[in-house]
């Protein structure tokens, strides 16, 4: 019996780590931190790549991991208001603020990512809300869908990144010019988005200024991965007005831990090619361009922009 799908449960240990640390308490609320930052770019390295994809006609399995990490951004986050409360800001909670802040942003990104493709108004649609909502990022969905779709690596698209441009240049310049595309697309919609999360953070400071800070932080984190993410995709591809989108348009990885981990998003030229297509059915495209290393140890690389643009350009090279 084949059950390809058993790699991806290795995506789950991320927002499970942080919630058992969090319980924990102590040390422990740092784990996450050390998983994501110390441990798995070493693994993604030793593990290699895959060419293998194998697509999972019948995703039952993979649905509910999928469904499993959208339940779990805001139940991580509920936990963590929990312990701050609890502990106050120490030296520890911000241990856990970092740490939960990683989590919802690689749990949510392969929620909200791909949840915000099915139904308006399903219940995995209104997951993929509540995840985004847990860090304040409700207009991802009107703009990745009505924006980001349409122009994706064009140089109207704001989450498309030109060759040279830093990760830190980049998270500035695009979440405005993406709040902005939101509210073009679809104006009372993105309206209805900011004026909810501007009066849950009112409610939230006017209750505990302690977890009013420790949300905005793992938030402010949390959108920082995702918009890496988006930085990582397109950076320095682009199209011509008129020109198709094509797999040579977008970055793969064939990494296994980034594949197992963030559920097949590493393939993401086949997303872009046809974005209704569930995760676990995504292949591979000879045709496109090939990261030199996993997500994982591309963001300890682009965190440092000279040797990210080296990296790259050496990549491009090859």
């Amino acid at each position: 019996m084949r059950t390809p799908w058993i790699p991806h449960l290795l995506g789950l240990l991320t927002p499970l780590a942080s919630l058992g640390g969090l319980l924990l308490g102590g040390w422990w609320m740092g784990i996450t931190l050390l998983l994501l930052i110390g441990i798995y770019p070493i693994l993604e390295t030793l593990l290699g790549k895959s060419d293998v994809t194998s697509p999972l006609q019948d995703g039952r399995a993979y649905n509910i991991i999928l469904h499993l990490h959208g339940i779990l951004v805001p139940l991580v986050v509920v936990v963590l208001l929990w312990r701050v409360h609890q502990d106050g800001l120490t030296f520890f909670t911000t241990l856990a603020i970092l740490s939960v802040g990683l989590s919802s942003g690689a749990s949510g990104i392969v929620s909200a990512h791909e949840l915000g493709h099915r139904k308006p108004r399903s219940a995995s649609w209104w997951l993929a809300r509540m995840s985004l909502f847990s860090v304040l990022y409700l207009h991802f969905t009107t703009e990745h869908n009505y924006t980001h779709h349409k122009h994706w690596a064009r140089d109207v698209d704001p989450t498309s990144s030109p060759w040279g441009r830093s990760l830190y240049r980049h998270f500035l310049m695009t979440i405005p010019q993406q709040v902005r595309g939101a509210y073009r697309a679809r104006p009372d919609d993105t309206r209805r988005a900011l004026l909810i999360e501007a009066a849950f953070l009112l409610i939230l400071g006017v209750a505990t200024v302690d977890g009013l800070i420790a949300f905005l932080g793992q938030a402010f984190l949390a959108v920082f991965l995702l918009e890496y993410v988006n930085y990582l995709q397109h950076h320095g591809l682009r199209r011509e007005e008129g020109e198709r989108g094509g797999a040579h348009h977008a970055w793969e990885s064939r990494h296994r831990l980034s594949r197992w981990t963030l559920l097949e998003l590493p393939l993401h030229p086949a997303h872009h090619l046809k974005s209704s297509t569930p995760y676990q059915q995504l292949r591979a495209y000879d045709e496109a361009p090939q990261l030199p290393h996993g997500y994982y140890v591309m963001f300890l690389i682009a965190l440092v922009p000279p040797l990210f643009n080296w990296t790259m350009k050496r990549t491009q090279t090859d």
